[in-house]
């Protein structure tokens, strides 16, 4: 049995892998389990230093790993060495602040001495997605290592490539240990995974779905999970925001990474009285971008990653606009040479409850535009999901807008006059039906580690 790499470009095969038999599999994990156990026994130092050799790796490869994006799910270029050195900062900044992040804490109690220690958990199964193959399995690697845990990387199938160069990028850095490796397996072998004994916890960046599955299936053997999954992130305008600079935020935070991302902004809710000029400055930047070969320089959105997941955007647009939308950019499949995945940018106009755009998320180049009457309005319609990753409001007013973020928009992060993204200092996830825990930041390296109490008489 074979997984095969495929160019959503046109359609060719990049390459095929050999699936891991259960033996196979059962194999790595006990050889990363097996390197963990010395590693555990390893200082900060020593991690910190192998952290920044993997930045360093990275930094000098970005052009070469870039491109094995562009092949295998349609990055541009340019994004694609954005992502890479981003995966070398997030190695950095753990290379950095990690020791101080998992530093016993004094607590003062009738003991002679009492302190939390954080202590490492052992091999952790990352089950991560297509849309950002590098970056999703780095914020992940980075903390779990100067944790002291080891790791397990179930990638999706479509990326294998990117897998591998991961793996080699690590044993690259040359660790003194076993402590990371990747599964060649599909979906279906997950359940087993988990099951292993010597799989400590699960993170899972991935579907709704995806997430309540692997949940259930965790907690069946006690094993913790962090799932960071879907999102359908409102953008509010209000009526004094400057619109210009909001159209352009709002145009390229819709169409990050060819709109197919978690965090990218998908329902933008509109004040009545701005929405007419709004529409067509935005409109205006979602129309100028390029779409084309993600090799070449110049190409701001390459293919969707697939034609089947292109096919069904395709399927949702088409629904909307029979609920009673208005699509005034895109909406066609473009005809091109070969069996591609592009799509266009795409704007529906005059979304309502009841359309799917409102209730459902759309991962591709298509926003959805809805009108609010005043500023109370648009946060209920944007607190009006079931979703809960990211949101954003765009207004001169910071205190109004601050008081917003923090009290009203009800969302794992909230950002103001910018776009939502995620940093190495800042924790990252959601609430809701965008999954639990954080990524990221000091919060996110102690998901991972044994809160440990130490008391002495």
């Amino acid at each position: 049995m074979t997984i095969e790499s495929i160019n959503p470009l046109n359609g060719s095969k990049i390459k095929a892998y050999t699936v891991d038999t259960e033996a196979q599999i059962a194999a790595k994990i006990e050889k990363v389990h097996s390197g963990w156990l010395e590693y555990k026994q390893t200082g900060y130092q020593y991690r910190a230093k192998q952290l920044l050799k993997i930045a360093e790796i990275l930094t000098r490869r970005k052009e070469e790993l870039a491109k094995l994006m562009a092949l295998e799910m349609g990055k541009p270029l340019k994004a694609g060495v954005a992502e890479v050195l981003k995966c070398a900062s997030v190695c950095k900044y753990y290379a950095e602040n990690g020791e101080q992040f998992l530093a016993d804490q004094l607590i003062k109690t009738d003991a002679q001495k009492s302190y939390v220690s954080f202590r490492p958990i052992g091999v952790v199964l990352a089950i991560m997605p297509w849309n950002f193959p590098f970056w999703q399995v780095f914020r992940f690697v980075a903390p779990a290592l100067i944790a002291g845990n080891g790791g397990i990387l179930k990638h999706a199938s479509g990326v294998m490539g990117c897998a591998i160069a991961i793996r080699d990028v690590i044993i690259e850095a040359g660790f003194d240990h076993p402590v990371f490796d990747v599964l060649i397996t599909g979906s279906k072998a997950i359940d087993k995974v988990i099951e292993h004994p010597l799989i400590k916890a699960v993170t899972l960046t991935g579907s709704t779905e995806a997430g309540k599955k692997v949940a259930a299936h965790a907690g069946q053997f006690l094993k913790k999970t962090v799932l960071e999954l879907g999102g359908s992130d409102p953008y509010i305008v209000l009526a004094d925001a400057d619109l210009a600079m909001a159209a352009k935020v709002c145009a390229e935070a819709r169409l990050i990474n060819n709109g197919q991302s978690c965090i990218a902004a998908k329902r933008f809710i509109v004040v009545k009285e701005v929405e007419e000029t709004f529409t067509g400055l935005f409109k205006a930047h979602m129309a100028s971008k390029k779409m084309g070969d993600p090799l070449q320089e110049g190409t701001d959105l390459g293919p969707m990653s697939r034609v089947e997941l292109r096919d069904e955007l395709h399927e949702q647009v088409l629904a909307c606009i029979k609920q009673g939308a208005e699509c005034i950019l895109g909406g066609e499949i473009p005809d091109m040479e070969g069996e591609h995945a592009f799509y266009p940018p795409t704007i529906l106009k005059g979304v309502k409850k009841g359309i799917l755009a409102y209730d459902e998320e759309i991962f591709g180049p298509v926003a959805a535009i809805i009108t609010a009457k005043d500023t109370d309005d648009a946060i209920f319609i944007a607190n009006d999901t079931p979703f809960g990753l990211g949101a954003a409001v765009f207004t001169a007013d910071k205190e109004v807008a601050e008081d917003i973020a923090k009290n009203r928009l009800s969302a794992g992060s909230c950002f103001v006059n910018e776009g939502v993204k995620s940093d190495p200092a800042l924790p990252f996830g959601g609430i809701n039906q965008s999954g639990y825990g954080r990524e990221l930041g000091m919060f996110g390296i102690h998901e991972f580690v044994n809160i440990k109490t130490v008391y002495i008489k």
